[in-house]
């Protein structure tokens, strides 16, 4: 068979699209037959755009999409493609590092079955225990668990591919394979799930971050979940198709998912096959009732004229965390959350320009009055009071509206919008000590709100107002005894009026 090798006239290499054509997947079809047109897009956007020196685009790949959307099976294939094809002074040696030995078996067994099934793979490359040479001596893939990295530390490699990077906890294991910079060919490709917490200084979400905000020329951010879609083919269509891009090639198609969430916890379906965040373990609220509470599709209530709403707003300084605002009514005995919002914009922003378009809000469902925590004094206070709201101190902590909302979460008398980053907040919180509170680096402030509305609305129907400070405080009331002497009349501590 011909030798697979670049044409020296041409400024760029071969398109991995024209490589992938000469080669069959395992099944024995063609391999272009496999590889999705929105696959190939990525493959020539990571593999075959290149600067004005001739240079590579992309010197690092974030893709992540739902469970059996061929994420494994992409990063074998680049990698196999920069071992053969993208030729180096430097060579082409590259690394995927798997999480553990046996995910790492997995992705040595399909890069061996390809080579198997492949006559020209297998005249150019000699398989070995753990690597893949290519036979010309200027290039080997090795495939490791990420505790065999710390070895290869400092060693230049063409190719870095990372399969699921959602449990790393800090950069270290990264850091030990980062490129060199001498290389303008060196390609980091990274796959994984969506990870379980939130926080700064861990890998993926200081990469998801960045590729959401654009501000890196050189990453190509690719993914597909039930919230975030950068594939504009996919965006408008339901959590389901956005998170699994290839449901198509699935012989059971959307009834495989069904049958997912029949079987699977529902905290792990939204992970595996929505590609959102799961829930910690210690996680505050059982992840199930949470989802189970979601009104799928319902993202706001209009006000009704009728309706008694109670509004809650957790307020901020504007540099860091989000201003929330909730709105919930009570109806035969559940809280029904009508409304969930944040401010315009992401942080910093202006967090008068957020009580303005609160007030506005809380005036469409009728609401004269909204409830808040004691934040920034009388900051807040004074400023919706200008836009002719009374502002209504909580006297419950965060944790008390927490521990309020659990039972009720799990009685099912709660209902709430399908608002991902609420779900996601909800999800996350954990017992740190004796209080109830986002981990370090995430935030609450959807949740916060969404409680707090949620005790205003359940407490209003049980004539229980003791929440709010100010004009309307629940008294106790005197027991008058009508056979007693007016003057000794007493305080019954179990009556009310």
């Amino acid at each position: 068979m011909k030798r697979i090798r670049i044409n020296k006239e041409q400024p760029a290499d071969p398109s991995p699209l024209d490589f992938f054509a000469r080669l069959r997947w395992l099944d024995g079809r063609r391999l272009m037959q496999v590889i999705e047109p929105y696959r190939q897009r990525i493959f020539l956007d990571a593999l075959h755009t290149f600067r004005p020196d001739c240079s590579p685009r992309y010197n690092l790949v974030l893709c992540g999409r739902g469970k059996k959307n061929w994420k494994s099976a992409d990063l074998v294939l680049a990698a196999l493609y920069c071992l053969l094809i993208r030729q180096s002074p430097l060579g082409n040696d590259g690394f995927i590092v798997a999480n553990d030995e046996g995910q790492a078996g997995d992705d040595l067994l399909l890069a061996k079955k390809l080579i198997a099934l492949n006559m020209e793979l297998e005249h150019e490359l000699d398989v070995r225990s753990k690597e893949i040479k290519r036979k010309d001596h200027r290039g080997a893939l090795k495939i490791l668990p990420a505790g065999d990295v710390a070895s290869s530390h400092g060693k230049t490699a063409a190719f870095i591919g990372y399969d699921e990077i959602h449990g790393y906890r800090d950069w270290s294991l990264m850091e030990a394979l980062q490129p060199d910079p001498t290389r303008t060919d060196s390609l980091q490709w990274i796959t994984s799930y969506d990870q379980l917490v939130a926080i700064p200084g861990r890998p993926l979400h200081d990469l998801k971050k960045s590729g959401i905000k654009g501000e890196d020329p050189r990453m190509l951010f690719s993914w597909y979940s039930g919230e975030l879609c950068t594939d504009p083919d996919f965006a408008e269509f339901e959590p389901e198709l956005r998170a699994n891009p290839s449901i198509s090639s699935w012989p059971e198609g959307v009834r495989y998912l069904q049958q997912q969430k029949r079987r699977l916890p529902t905290h792990k379906y939204r992970r595996l096959h929505l590609n959102l965040p799961g829930a910690p373990d210690g996680a505050f609220f059982d992840p199930d009732k949470v989802v189970e509470a979601i009104v799928e599709s319902r993202k706001a209530l209009q006000p009704d004229d009728d309706g008694a709403y109670f509004g809650f707003v957790d307020m901020s300084g504007g540099s860091i965390d989000d201003a929330c605002l909730a709105i919930a009514h009570e109806h035969d005995g559940k809280a029904i959350i009508d409304l969930v919002m944040k401010q315009v914009g992401t942080p910093p922003f202006n967090p008068r320009m957020a009580v303005k378009q609160f007030a506005d809000q809380l005036k469409r469902y009728h609401l004269s009055t909204v409830t808040g925590d004691a934040y920034a004094g009388q900051t807040f206070r004074v400023d919706f009071e200008e836009q002719g709201i009374t502002y209504q101190v909580s006297r419950k902590t965060k944790t008390q509206l927490y521990e309020a909302l659990e039972p009720r979460l799990n009685a099912g008398e709660v209902e709430l919008p399908d608002i991902p980053k609420l779900q996601e907040q909800l999800l996350t919180l954990v017992m740190r000590g004796t209080r109830v509170d986002h981990q370090p680096g995430d935030h609450d402030d959807f949740a916060n709100a969404a409680a707090g509305a949620v005790e205003l609305a359940i407490g209003h129907a049980m004539q229980d107002l003791s929440l709010i400070a100010g004009p309307i405080v629940l008294q106790r009331q005197p027991y008058v005894d009508l056979n007693a002497d007016p003057e000794v009349r007493t305080f019954q501590d179990n009556a009310w009026r």
